[in-house]
């Protein structure tokens, strides 16, 4: 058996229990806890709390298509960004509703280094679209609708830039005009996907799956260094660039929870210090939880299966964002 038959055997298996568990969940949902309780610790082998447990849980296929989510929104921003067009159709279809790209276009880069590096990122987000779509096979979902526009001002793009206050109301932010509004909306995007990865590495249990999400974990975090380095050096000639940065960062802190997590370019106590990791006090970058990270690319404080950057919503059984007042 090949490693692509042997990889979609594994993940139609993982679903197929997933779906069973579900499944007695639903049948037993009107019956009392003492009435079946016998049998369902017969069943489940332990207390009903980690059976509860165990069936919430979202299986290695879930959290690789709530991953493909993101890398479909990155790939088609930085396509657009660096070539002018969008993914292949052969990276498009699957499973759920297959959606449209709202918005994009090309960036005329000033800055030949920043135009380099948007080519290098471009490809390797597209990369991570086909590996992850290889690895789930016929689990894969499509790719939801996305929205990357940059002229609307009811826009995905310009609501966040909104939110952080760097656009009034009714203007838009428009990410593919400059160099500089390129890099903000990179920053939006990066520094989120690898806290996604890093809350859901530890829901894995499959170990060429977990590798796998470790090495694009690990790309992921060389782009946002990457990207947050160039806004830091460019904003030594341009303070309200850094300041942008900042303000980005505060607006997802608000989204996604109560806790003070995300970190600007710069050092909180001294802004001439620059911050290009954020980490704990351990050294160890932080996690967000999927409902965390849909709070962010949905614009939203709120408990909602669509939103901002996915109008429709994300595919896949992941697809709920988290709720704070």
């Amino acid at each position: 058996m090949t490693d692509t038959h042997v990889t979609l055997a594994l993940l139609e298996s993982r679903k197929q229990k997933l779906e069973k568990r579900r499944s007695f969940f639903k049948n037993v949902g009107g019956i009392s806890v003492g009435m079946v309780g016998g049998t369902f610790l017969s069943a489940c082998g332990g207390s009903v709390r980690d059976a509860i447990a165990q069936a919430a849980q979202p299986s290695d296929a879930d959290i690789l298509n709530f991953a493909l989510n993101l890398e479909y929104l990155e790939a088609q921003f930085y396509s657009y960004a660096v070539f002018g067009t969008g993914l292949a159709a052969n990276l498009l279809g699957g499973a759920g509703a297959q959606g449209a790209v709202t918005g994009g276009r090309q960036v005329s880069f000033k800055d030949p280094l920043v135009a380099q590096y948007a080519k290098e990122i471009a490809q390797d987000e597209i990369a991570h679209v086909g590996f992850l779509r290889s690895a789930l096979g016929a689990a894969a979902v499509a790719q939801p609708a996305i929205d990357i526009g940059g002229t609307d001002p009811n826009g995905a793009f310009s609501n966040a830039a909104r939110a952080a206050g760097l656009v009034g109301p009714g203007m838009a932010f428009d990410p593919y005009a400059s160099d500089e509004n390129f890099l903000l909306g990179a920053f939006i995007f990066e520094d989120v996907g690898v806290t996604a990865y890093k809350g859901a590495s530890p829901l894995i249990q499959n170990k060429t799956f977990l590798e796998a999400a470790a090495g694009i974990l690990a790309a992921e975090a060389y782009h946002a260094g990457l990207v947050r380095t160039v806004l830091y050096t460019k904003g030594l000639s341009a303070p309200t660039l850094r300041t942008a940065a900042t303000a980005i960062s505060d607006a997802r802190d608000t989204l996604d929870g109560s806790t003070d997590v995300d970190q600007g370019i710069v050092n909180a106590a001294d802004s001439t210090v620059s911050n290009i990791v954020p980490l704990d006090k351990d050294g160890i970058a932080f996690s967000r939880t999927p409902g965390d990270v849909l709070n962010i690319v949905y614009l939203t404080r709120e408990s909602v299966t669509m939103g901002g950057f996915f109008p429709r919503g994300a595919n896949g059984v992941l697809n709920m964002s988290s709720a704070y007042a």
